[in-house]
C-alpha cells in the first residue's frame, strides 16, 4: 500500500477527549474514527490489524476443534427473560420493539442463543462433545464508553461455547481452551498473564482472565512473587496479617468528639489500625446491611455480594441510615439496637481488643471482643487483598500490577442448559442437561490493549504477528529519479517475496515522514535516499531500536526474513 492513496489522515495534536494512550494514537494514526459515544469505524491499518489477530484466533479455535458458526444479533427478549439473566444485565441490555411490537434485545453476548441452537440439533451423548464459536458483533449500552476500544458500546468479540455430558468432559473442554488462548496470545506476540476471575453477570463455576500487564489497566491483579499464582483483586483470597491476641479486658467508653475516621481514631487512642473494628453499612437488595472488617482493611465488595446472595449492592447514604437510627461515624456490631444482618470478615475473629464504634455521637469503646461483646449473621472473607500480603498458595509475597482484560473463560456448568432445555439422553436413556463452558476474546479490546502494552512517546510498537505491515518503506526526496527508481524497485521486490510493505511516497519532508512512521508502529522501516544509495545501501532501523544502521541492497530480503523469524 503507497501511505499517497492510504484512506485516512494522521494528526499531530491529541485529541482532547482521547484519556488512554491507545485511543491517542489510534485516532493519530488514522485507524478509526467515531462516529458516536462508543462507537467507531475501523479504517484500513486499524481493521488490517484486527483481521490478522482475527485469524489468529480462529486457527487456534480450529486447531482445538471448534467449529464456526454465525448467530444472529437481534434476538427476542422472551429468551432472555426464560433464562433469567434479562435482570442481571439490567441497563446494559439494548430494548427494542419491531413494527409488529414485539420485544427484541441487541445481543450484549451469544450463551442463551447458542444454547437454544443446540437444543435443537443435539439430542444423544453421542452428539457430544460440541465446541461452537463465532466472531461476531456485541452490543452493550455501557455507561460511560471510555478509552477508544477498551469500553465501547458496539464491538467484536470472539465467543466459543463447549458442550459436554459430564462435569469431567467439561474439564477437558476448560483445558483444551485454556492451551488454545495461551497459544494464541503468544503467536500474537502478546505475553497475557491468567488469573483467576469473578464471573459477573455472565454466572457460572470456574471461571479465568487473561490479562495484558499495562500501567493503565483498569484492573488491578494481585501476583505472587515466588509461584506466580495470579487473581483479579475482586478474586484474591490472602493471608492475613496476624495480630497477636491478647488476654481480654473490659468494654470502656471512650469521648471522640467529631472523630470518626479510622486514622483519627488510631491517631486520638494511640492504637494500630488494625487494632480498631470498621463498620460499613449497604443497601443490598433494598435492605440495610453491616459489614464488619479490621481496620487496616478494606472491603472486596464482589466477595460481599457473593457472601450476601444479592444482585443489587452499594453504600447506604444518609437517608438509609437516618431511617434505621444509626449515627453515621460511630456505627459498630456492638451494643447495636437496630436490627441488621450483619457480615463480617474472618479477620474480626482473633487478634486484640479492638476499639469499635459506640453507637452513639462522639463515642468509641475499647476493648472489643468478637463472640463476647457482639455476634454476626455471616463470617467469612470478605477482604480486599493486598500488595505485601502472604500468598495463600505458598506463604510468598504478593505484589501488584495492573492490566487489561482481553480474554475470559468459563466453566457455565448447566444453570443455561436447564434453563433453555437443552438436554440430551445418555447412555442408559435418561435425560440430562448439557454441561456448558464459555470462552470470550474482545478482538477490538485486544487491538487497543496491545497498544497500551506496546507504545513509546512517538507511537505504537506493533508486535510483528499482528503489525498492519511488516515493513514501512521511506523514500527521502521523492522528487528524485533515482530514489523513484530504486523505492519502486525494492516496493515491488519485497512484495514480489510475499512481505508485506507500506509505501510512503509522498513528496513530504523527511521528518514529516519519519514521525508518521514511528506513529503506525510498523516493526521495520527502511529508509532510501540520495545519500544511502551512493553505497547502494538502505538505513535499516527496527522500531523497538533508537539507531538506524546502514544494510546493502544487495541481500536485503533474505536479511529481512531472519529478522521475522528471530
Amino acid at each position: 500500500m503507497r501511505v499517497s492513496r492510504l484512506f485516512g489522515k494522521t494528526l499531530r495534536e491529541v485529541p482532547s477527549d482521547a484519556d488512554t494512550i491507545s485511543h491517542q494514537y489510534l485516532i493519530r494514526a488514522g485507524m478509526i474514527n467515531q462516529l458516536t459515544s462508543g462507537v467507531y469505524s475501523l479504517l484500513p491499518l486499524g481493521l488490517r490489524v484486527l483481521v490478522k489477530i482475527e485469524d489468529i484466533i480462529r486457527d487456534e479455535m480450529n486447531k482445538a476443534g471448534g467449529q464456526e458458526v454465525l448467530m444472529p444479533v437481534l434476538h427476542p427478549r422472551e429468551i432472555w427473560q426464560k433464562s433469567g439473566r434479562e435482570a442481571g444485565f439490567g441497563e446494559t441490555l439494548f430494548h427494542l420493539k419491531d413494527r409488529r411490537g414485539h420485544d427484541l434485545v441487541l445481543g450484549p453476548t451469544h450463551e442463551e442463543i447458542i444454547t437454544d441452537l443446540v437444543s435443537r440439533y443435539v439430542q444423544s451423548y453421542r452428539d457430544l462433545p460440541q465446541l461452537l464459536y463465532q466472531i461476531q458483533v456485541k452490543l452493550r449500552d455501557e455507561p460511560r464508553p471510555r478509552g477508544g476500544l477498551l469500553r465501547v458500546r458496539e464491538f467484536i468479540m470472539k465467543d466459543l461455547y463447549s458442550f459436554d455430558v459430564d462435569d469431567q468432559g467439561l474439564d477437558i473442554s476448560y483445558k483444551k481452551m485454556k492451551q488454545a488462548y495461551i497459544n494464541l496470545y503468544s503467536r500474537c506476540g502478546l505475553p497475557a498473564l491468567l488469573v483467576d476471575a469473578d464471573s459477573g453477570a455472565i454466572g457460572g463455576k470456574d471461571s479465568q482472565e487473561f490479562m495484558l500487564v499495562a500501567n493503565s489497566g483498569e484492573d488491578e491483579i494481585i501476583v505472587c512473587d515466588k509461584c506466580q499464582h495470579a487473581a483479579n483483586v475482586e478474586k484474591m483470597v490472602s493471608v492475613k496479617k496476624i495480630i497477636a491476641p491478647e488476654d481480654g479486658l473490659p468494654m470502656e467508653e471512650v469521648a471522640t468528639p467529631g472523630l470518626t475516621s479510622i486514622e483519627q481514631i488510631s491517631k486520638f487512642l494511640k492504637v494500630a489500625p488494625d487494632h480498631t473494628l470498621k463498620a460499613v453499612l449497604y443497601v443490598a437488595d433494598g435492605n440495610l446491611v453491616m459489614t464488619v472488617i479490621r481496620g487496616d482493611l478494606e472491603i472486596n465488595e464482589i466477595k460481599l455480594k457473593k457472601a450476601l446472595h444479592c444482585t443489587e449492592l452499594g453504600l447506604a447514604g444518609e437517608n438509609d441510615l437516618s431511617a434505621a437510627g444509626i449515627v453515621a461515624g460511630f456505627v459498630s456490631p456492638v451494643r447495636l439496637k437496630t436490627k441488621l444482618k450483619i457480615v463480617a470478615d474472618d479477620s474480626v475473629c482473633v487478634g486484640p481488643n479492638f476499639v469499635a464504634g459506640g453507637n452513639k455521637k462522639d463515642t468509641h469503646i475499647k476493648n472489643v471482643r468478637f463472640q463476647r461483646d457482639f455476634t454476626v449473621d455471616v463470617i467469612q472473607d470478605i477482604a480486599k487483598a493486598r500488595a505485601g500480603d502472604a500468598c495463600p498458595e505458598c506463604g510468598g509475597l504478593l505484589s501488584s500490577v495492573r492490566g487489561i482484560e482481553v480474554g475470559h473463560i468459563f466453566k457455565l456448568g448447566t444453570a443455561l442448559s436447564e434453563k433453555l432445555g437443552a438436554r440430551f439422553l445418555d447412555e442408559t436413556g435418561v435425560s440430562k442437561p448439557i454441561v456448558m463452558g464459555c470462552y470470550g476474546i474482545g478482538v477490538g479490546r485486544m487491538l487497543a490493549a496491545a497498544i497500551e502494552q506496546n507504545h513509546d512517546d512517538k507511537g505504537i510498537i506493533w508486535p510483528l504477528p499482528i503489525a498492519p505491515y511488516q515493513v514501512h518503506i521511506c523514500g527521502l526526496y521523492m522528487d528524485n529519479p533515482k530514489v523513484i527508481e530504486a523505492t519502486e524497485k525494492l516496493y515491488q521486490d519485497l512484495q514480489d517475496q510475499g512481505i508485506e510493505v507500506l509505501f510512503d511516497d509522498r513528496l513530504e519532508s523527511p521528518g514529516v515522514k519519519f514521525n508518521d512512521a514511528d506513529l503506525f508502529g510498523i516493526p521495520f522501516r527502511l529508509t532510501v535516499s540520495p545519500r544511502t544509495l551512493e553505497g547502494n545501501n538502505v538505513e535499516y532501523k527496527r522500531r523497538t531500536e533508537k539507531k538506524a544502521q546502514i544494510i546493502p541492497l544487495a541481500g536485503l530480503v533474505d536479511y529481512l526474513k531472519t529478522q521475522f523469524n528471530a
